[in-house]
């Protein structure tokens, strides 16, 4: 049986049986797996999401330096899924762009996150790391980065070359978009 031959209700019968896809789908996954206010509709599919999370994570994880911003957003996109508050993330790079770590480094409220600069720093110094790419979440929905995104990237720009840390990108995602920096000309 091939799995990616099946229709999304007959996935979610293999996982969380006839009886509760019936009873629980209405056309559409995001209700199911998307959680609301930290609890998903059954065990099982939490479980399914979280190791969807940690594949994508383990792709990452010192593998082969980074080859394209695709394979970033696939991971940050499952990292960022159900969020109902504002995150900011980091990914560390070694010399070679191969992810040394990720660190949800700031959480913040449903509309900002305050980030610190001076603890962005401190943490590419204790992982040695040559580079980073930061991420947050725009639990609204719209990926569009506002003027408060583009003046903290650029603070934190300035912290990390003091250091001699490229800054390679910054991702906002939305809940059906995102936008990287690096890709409008923004770096």
């Amino acid at each position: 049986m091939d799995p990616r031959s099946l229709s999304d209700q007959d996935l979610l019968k293999l996982i969380i049986g006839s009886r509760a896809t019936t009873k629980k789908y209405h056309g559409r996954l995001a209700p199911l797996m998307l959680n609301e206010g930290d609890s998903y509709p059954t065990p099982k599919l939490a479980a399914a999401v979280e190791l969807t999370k940690r594949l994508l994570r383990e792709r990452l994880d010192r593998g082969p330096p980074l080859g394209s911003p695709r394979e970033v957003l696939e991971y940050l996109t499952a990292h960022f899924i159900g969020r109902e508050y504002e995150s900011f993330v980091v990914l560390f790079l070694d010399t070679r762009h191969r992810v040394v770590d990720i660190e949800e480094m700031f959480r913040g409220t449903i509309d900002s996150a305050q980030v610190h600069p001076r603890e962005v720093v401190r943490a590419v110094l204790r992982l040695n790391a040559a580079a980073c790419i930061f991420a947050h979440n725009h639990p609204s929905g719209l990926a569009e980065p506002s003027g408060a995104d583009l003046t903290l990237t650029k603070k934190l720009q300035a912290a990390l070359a003091s250091v001699e840390v490229r800054v390679l990108d910054h991702f906002v995602i939305g809940r059906d978009e995102s936008v990287s920096f690096a890709e409008r000309g923004m770096l």
